[in-house]
């Protein structure tokens, strides 16, 4: 009876219950029938402590610096440097893609807001060059993968939240495998390009006078996510400060620089702020408002134990994680994902050794394969519907970044200095 309220998590959601109220009607049942000896207002006490945490304040200033950004021009800006630097390579419309999506990481933070804003900028511009509408969506929603690993994203935080970690160390491990996921896709590219006969968006390689005219001109977007990173490093601000600077910037950037930031866009940032924090800040006290169930009952020990005494070898029990997650992230969405299973593997994995925030990197980039996969995958969903593209038609196009995309997840999961080395800086 104790596990009962996991069942009821996964039939809730399972039959179209947004993964929130699954959290809240799975552990109120349990509070309210299986284990009545707590007083109902302790038990709602910690629904309203749970949102009592400074570092939840960055998510609602993330969410709005990306906001603010899109209406400012920065995505086009720096659209026309990557396509400044890769546009004459083989396939150079889907490298510009895939870097575009490396670099709007430290601008969106969300993987279905970078796949949906590169359906309508890129997707129609690639097919009028000639790309196929298939491919150019599996591009698409393949490159958004690595968007939420690169900081802010907001996956980062939940998982720093949930695991009780360092925000600013999981911001730092990011950086190198969401490099990696980007490069591995860019070979991808440059291969079936090649094999495809698809033209680069360039006639040549840019001329160092172009790059620099360019960087001139998008210098300001790029130095957003170099000037977070560096503020934190030197100690000048918290995670939660940083997304306060980073508003701050933004503004100043889109009004006195750019020019492109006007009054009447005030209500539509708002809006897409208060929608964005609403809908995770939810999700986020809903889950720990489950954790609350699941430590009151031992559950995680329990599981703990019952792993550990499967395998104590720290590279298989990694393995088995990395299929797990792999598995399950066809099922879940990838933020629910994280939530349901990073409270049960944590303990796990620490006791074998294995740093937590290497772990919470190894499992962001195993759900953002997830979110490419059927039946489930948020990616595959968003970028097929905005770009009318038939679900078969997308994963024949897109099984070979999700191969890329494993060979980065194997990388990154049994090289750990890689994840740590800026870290442990």
């Amino acid at each position: 009876m104790a596990y009962l309220p996991v069942i009821i998590v996964f039939v809730l959601y399972f039959s179209s219950i947004p993964i929130a109220y699954a959290l809240f009607g799975a552990t109120i049942s349990y509070f309210t029938f299986l284990d009545a000896t707590s007083p109902a207002h302790l038990v709602f006490q910690r629904i309203i402590t749970s949102t009592q945490s400074f570092p939840l304040l960055a998510i609602p200033f993330f969410i709005m610096a990306g906001s603010i950004m899109n209406y400012a021009g920065i995505s086009d800006k720096l659209m026309k440097f990557t396509d400044v630097l890769m546009g004459h390579m083989t396939g150079g419309l889907a490298q510009v893609n895939v870097l575009l999506s490396l670099l709007m990481g430290g601008v969106s933070g969300s993987a279905n807001a970078d796949a949906a804003m590169q359906s309508k900028m890129l997707v129609p511009e690639m097919e009028k060059r000639g790309y196929g509408r298939a491919f150019s969506a599996a591009v698409t929603a393949a490159s958004s993968a690595s968007t939420p690993v690169i900081p802010p994203g907001i996956n980062l935080i939940i998982y720093a939240l949930i695991a009780s970690v360092s925000v600013t160390k999981m911001f730092m491990a990011g950086y190198v495998p969401g490099i990696l996921m980007a490069v591995s896709m860019m070979i991808v590219v440059a291969i079936v390009s090649k094999k495809r006969g698809y033209k680069p968006s360039r006639e040549k390689a840019a001329t160092f006078g172009e790059i620099m005219t360019q960087l001139k001109e998008s210098i300001w977007a790029l130095l957003f996510p170099f000037g977070i990173i560096a503020g934190l490093r030197m100690g000048m601000f918290t995670p939660s400060e940083a997304g306060a600077v980073a508003v701050v910037y933004c503004i100043l950037v889109g009004v006195f620089i750019y020019k492109e930031l006007k009054w009447e866009y005030a209500w539509p940032i708002m809006k897409e702020t208060i929608y964005g924090t609403s809908s995770v800040v939810l999700i986020i006290v809903a889950a720990s408002f489950f954790g609350y169930y699941l430590n009151w009952e031992r559950i995680p020990q329990h599981i703990t134990s019952a792993m550990l005494d499967f395998t104590r070898n720290p590279y298989m029990m990694l393995m088995l994680v990395n299929i797990l997650l792999l598995i399950l992230g066809m099922f879940l969405e990838g933020g629910a994902a994280l939530i349901i299973l990073a409270p049960l593997l944590v303990p796990v994995v620490t006791k074998l050794g294995v740093d937590p925030v290497h772990f919470g990197i190894i499992c962001i980039v195993n759900i953002m394969i997830g979110g490419l996969t059927p039946p489930f995958g948020s990616m595959m969903f968003t970028v097929c519907a905005i770009t009318e593209t038939p679900l078969g038609e997308f994963f024949k196009e897109v099984w070979p970044f999700i191969v890329a995309l494993l060979v980065a997840l194997l990388i990154v999961t049994y090289v750990p200095g890689l994840v740590m080395f800026l870290p442990n800086l």
